[in-house]
């Protein structure tokens, strides 16, 4: 088994290479390039005999792909005696290979040394005349849909290497910063002769005369102007709303006095989505949304939980749910609700039908609670035949709630009510309707009637309170051939 040393080539310059780079090179015959497109190599290669592996990139589809062949090859190469392998920059800055190469060389006992040169971040520093102490982030152009973009952060993109990869990243980017938020293009930092910077806003970061290559990178400074797109930012404000300089009324909330808020929120995002009105469904997302995380500060501040562990609560719980997508099961998807049901008794601990019926919310309004446990009954197989049985229990529901009422027996009449109400939503169900949503939109036909009357009312010049049932019954039916 042979050494692996694996050397940093600096950001460009040959002078940036250290002294213990070039030793290395100089004294070893079996020299691998991670790429030869590199400004030291010319230079190089007076005194050295190298292979390049740039034809990897030409054979693979991915660069994920190339830097795990590169590594397999550099791991098996070295068993057969030491070997140098170079790489642009320094080893352990954005090179994706050193990593995996260590990975490799510890499950084969091969000894592997790190031999390090200037990065190119410290050539873009220097050269940008910033101090990086004040904090940065580093991210791969390639990996930047998956990364989270803080914008309070400086931060540095790397391998932009063409107009189309600029144009990636400009879409992203805008998703979090203004779109005149100022970037600057960075070109062979490092490199006599080659440097150039370029600010630009973001929004013409993918111009056609802006300069792109294997050698740029681009800055973005924190910034004030910024999207306030993540659920980061949300829980920032809320924090501060919540600390010792926010305000009293949000301070002084628990999860018992917001209760009431997110039903109100809920009812409001259905009559948006009920309006079909894009803007106002946006509106109340937000203040869906705005409840979780004020109850998720809640819980940070008592010690009980916090977002994180909502997020991984219900992210472990889809899972769970759905074994067909996640862990390959074959479900039979018909019947699909009752393996959901199943799989829910199963996370709750619940051994009985009677547990899930236990489970539903108290405070679910009263319709749309009687379907859920009817639903429930029915998935193991208690429900009616046919949609007949259910008009023939609610002529005998109504008939028994007629008797009651002849007798005047208060008790019962509420009960034989109650009985009446839940056939009915039994036929909804049979129906496909949502019980709630075909009340509601009853009530609203009523108030649309009821708007015409009065109106009718006052085109008559007439008390609409002191006109007689009969002249209120036409003004009634005069609505309904209006269709309203």
């Amino acid at each position: 088994m042979g050494k692996i040393s694996i050397v940093g080539l600096g950001p460009g310059d040959y002078s940036l290479i250290s002294q213990g780079a070039l030793e290395a090179l100089q004294s070893s015959s079996r020299i691998f390039l991670r790429t030869e497109k590199h400004p030291t190599v010319d230079k190089l290669k007076e005194t050295i005999k190298y292979i390049s592996l740039d034809h990897f990139y030409d054979s693979e589809e991915n660069f994920e792909n190339v830097y795990s062949k590169i590594s397999k090859f550099i791991v098996e190469a070295s068993k057969d005696g030491d070997l140098v392998y170079a790489v642009p920059g320094h080893p352990r800055v954005a090179e994706k290979t050193v990593s995996i190469i260590e990975r490799l060389a510890k499950q084969n006992n091969i000894e592997v040394e790190t031999i390090a040169s200037m990065s190119f971040v410290d050539a873009m520093f220097n050269y940008l005349a910033i101090d990086p102490a004040n904090g940065f982030k580093l991210l791969d152009a390639f990996e930047i849909e998956n990364s989270y973009i803080d914008t309070d952060t400086n931060m540095i993109v790397t391998q932009i290497y063409d107009h189309f990869i600029a144009s990636n990243i400009k879409l992203k980017l805008m998703e979090y910063y203004d779109y005149d938020q100022e970037v600057c293009i960075v070109n062979g930092a490092g490199v006599k002769n080659l440097e150039s910077k370029k600010y630009v806003p973001l929004h013409e970061l993918d111009r056609s005369e802006n300069l792109f290559s294997y050698l740029s990178s681009l800055y973005i400074p924190k910034s004030t102007k910024k999207m306030y797109n993540t659920v980061h930012e949300l829980e920032k404000i809320m924090s501060i709303l919540r600390g010792p300089s926010g305000c009293d009324w949000d301070k002084k909330q628990t999860h018992e006095s917001l209760k009431k808020y997110l039903i109100e929120e809920s009812y409001e995002l259905c009559q948006a989505i009920d309006n079909d009105d894009v803007d106002e469904i946006i509106e109340e997302l937000g203040d869906i949304i705005l409840q979780v995380i004020f109850h998720c500060q809640i819980g940070q501040e008592e010690g009980f939980f916090d977002l994180k562990e909502v997020i991984n609560g219900i992210c472990t719980k889809l899972i769970h749910r759905h074994p067909h997508v996640f862990n390959g099961q074959d479900l039979d998807m018909s019947n699909f609700e009752k393996t959901w049901e199943e799989l829910k008794q199963e996370e709750k601990g619940e051994t009985s039908i009677t547990d899930g019926l236990k489970r539903i919310p108290t405070y679910l309004p009263a319709l749309l609670k009687a379907d859920k446990v009817q639903h429930k009954a029915a998935l193991v197989g208690f429900d009616w035949d046919k949609i007949e049985d259910v008009f023939k229990k609610i002529e005998e529901e109504y008939q028994e709630l007629l008797d009651e009422c002849k007798a005047g027996n208060i008790k019962y009449i509420k009960e034989e009510l109650g009985d009446l109400l839940f056939s009915i939503v039994n036929l909804a169900r049979f129906l496909n309707i949502n019980p709630e949503e075909a009340l509601n939109c009853t009530n609203q036909k009523f108030i649309n009637r009821f708007e015409f009357m009065e109106k009718s009312a006052m085109n008559l010049n007439k008390d609409f309170e002191k006109m007689t049932l009969e002249e209120k019954d036409k003004l009634w039916n005069k609505a309904k051939a209006n269709k309203l």
